[in-house]
């Protein structure tokens, strides 16, 4: 079992590109409808709308913590969905959240400004509509993805293959990425590699759980979450006194997934250093 993801520039038929490989490998599409689907399960669907591949303003980044919450959010979504297995993922950023897994193969879609613009024009766009979409497209995109990876998504090192379809039609394009997916250079996905996903993704509803708690960082203040086994999570860390100790403890416990809490966090004295 493998997992595609594709990062596509707007006008560049990347997720048609994306839906003829799952289909062709008999692979769930993972795309907007599904990731919303499964954030709303979650209860996280007004997390998901928030960021809509977009970096927060700059007020929300400094004086708000809702957009940490958000991506911890997010990265649970994806790990959900991705420990299901034989998966094409489109955007959200998939390729960066399935980086270390050798069973992944991260596809790029590019074009020429007027490939894209053409595209979109003859999906219905007036051309000048066209231009300001693509603008619009690239500057949010790659805001978010700077903000939730610190990454220039445009950087080809971030991608196993880059596919110009300047010249290229949909169904070569297609039959490119499932030849190279079908090739045996990329790994299958062992049954550890997709536990481990279970366990990131409890791990990040816990840790967006603490962070609502306002409980993540601060003075006298840190608290990390670990996942080992599935559905047993780990506290550690220091807080300044024993409220706050169990104040974290009792916001996993609402977590979805949990199943038992080990707190190991310590408490040390307000303004010890």
């Amino acid at each position: 079992m493998h997992f595609i993801t594709f990062s596509r520039l707007l006008g560049t038929n990347g997720e048609e590109i994306a839906k003829k490989v799952a289909a062709r490998l008999g692979y769930r599409l993972v795309d907007t409808e599904d990731i919303d689907n499964k954030a709303r399960e979650l209860g996280f669907l007004d997390s998901v709308d928030e960021m809509d591949e977009k970096a927060p303003s700059f007020l929300k980044r400094v004086f708000s913590n809702r957009p940490n919450i958000n991506l911890a959010r997010l990265n649970s979504i994806i790990d959900e969905l991705g420990k299901e297995g034989d998966a094409v993922f489109i955007g959200r950023g998939g390729h960066i959240l399935l980086k270390n897994y050798g069973c992944a193969l991260h596809v790029r879609v590019v074009a020429s400004r007027k490939t894209r613009i053409r595209n979109l024009v003859e999906r219905g766009y007036e051309e000048k509509n066209a231009e300001q979409a693509i603008e619009r497209s690239d500057y949010d995109r790659g805001g978010f993805m700077q903000f939730a990876f610190g990454v220039d998504w445009n950087d080809s090192k971030l991608y196993d293959l880059v596919l110009n379809v300047d010249k290229v039609g949909i169904d070569s394009a297609a039959e490119t990425v499932v030849s190279l997916a079908q090739s045996g250079d990329i790994n299958s996905c062992s049954l550890q590699s997709l536990e481990v996903l279970g366990n990131q993704a409890i791990a990040s509803r816990a840790e967006a759980a603490i962070m609502e708690a306002g409980l993540s960082y601060g003075v006298n203040t840190t608290i990390f979450v670990s996942v080992e086994e599935p559905g047993n999570v780990k506290l550690s860390g220091f807080v300044y006194n024993d409220e706050a100790k169990a104040s974290a403890e009792e916001a996993v416990k609402g977590v979805k997934g949990v199943e038992g809490i080990e707190n190991e966090i310590r408490v040390i004295q307000e303004g010890y250093t």
